[in-house]
């Protein structure tokens, strides 16, 4: 059970609330994002991961119809949601990251074969409207400048697009939760900048978006036998007690909003 599996174990912060680390428990390594998703990529897609599996059956809800759309995975990795919004009938489907390694994979499946591009998702190779939907999935904690990323947003995305983000939640990375993985290296921490849901749909609404809902996801049933066949059942109920994930919903509008997010609990 890989990404963000060693999230799933309570690591030390300076967070009152988080839990003392286990002496059996080995100290992640860190790394920058570039060199830990090359180093990802060639297991990435192989291990069960419980927060994707969570993110794929709540997260699809909030997609709208795509026949005849133009559609955007930011930050693609191994190209598993341009892969399914392909399939969905979205017009144009294109996917962009900055790690070949992970490119390479994602190359390797023939349905998105030619859909890929690499590129710094804050410079995007694109035409200012270009965009129905654009999806993010767990890469806005590793982007520094969020402000400049939705800056960017804004410009390729159309009047009236949706802009889909899913994260890990930031109640989670207060309980010391951490995006990471093991290999046969060790366990690997991977840098990200901590941020609340209200800072992220702030960087969206000053840039031309409205803020449509943002939803707290968490680990339930589903999830449960991933941890069971990594076995790490012992994990599964505390780590269901902590909402797992921020899925966010912004709209481009003409001019910039600055309402407030709709929450769901």
């Amino acid at each position: 059970m890989n990404q963000i599996s060693a999230t799933l174990q309570s690591r030390p912060t300076k967070s009152a609330n988080s839990e003392a680390p286990s002496s059996s428990t080995p100290t992640p390594d860190f790394a920058l994002v570039q060199e830990a998703y090359d180093r990802w990529a060639p297991t990435y897609d192989r291990s069960p991961n419980p927060l994707l599996h969570l993110e794929e059956r709540e997260f699809g809800t909030l997609i709208p119809r795509l026949r005849g759309k133009r559609v955007l995975d930011l930050a693609c990795g191994t190209g598993r949601w341009i892969e399914k919004l392909s399939a969905q009938g979205a017009s144009v489907g294109v996917g962009i990251d900055y790690s070949a390694a992970m490119l390479r994979v994602a190359e390797s499946k023939a349905a998105i074969r030619g859909r890929l591009v690499r590129a710094d998702c804050q410079i995007l190779p694109f035409q200012a409207s270009t965009f129905d939907l654009v999806v993010c999935s767990f890469a806005m904690g590793h982007i520094r400048d969020l402000e400049g990323l939705a800056r960017e947003l804004g410009r390729v995305a159309r009047t009236g697009a949706d802009i889909l983000t899913s994260d890990l939640h930031p109640e989670a990375y207060e309980k010391g939760w951490r995006t990471g993985f093991r290999d046969s290296r060790g366990p690997l921490e991977i840098e990200t900048w901590a941020r609340t849901a209200e800072d992220i749909a702030g960087c969206f609404c000053c840039a031309g978006f409205e803020c449509r809902t943002q939803i707290s996801l968490w680990l339930g049933e589903p999830e449960r036998s991933i941890f069971d066949r990594a076995g790490k059942s012992n994990l599964f109920t505390a780590a269901s007690k902590v909402p797992a994930i921020l899925a966010s919903h912004f709209r481009r509008v003409r001019r910039a909003s600055h309402g407030t997010a709709s929450r769901e609990q």
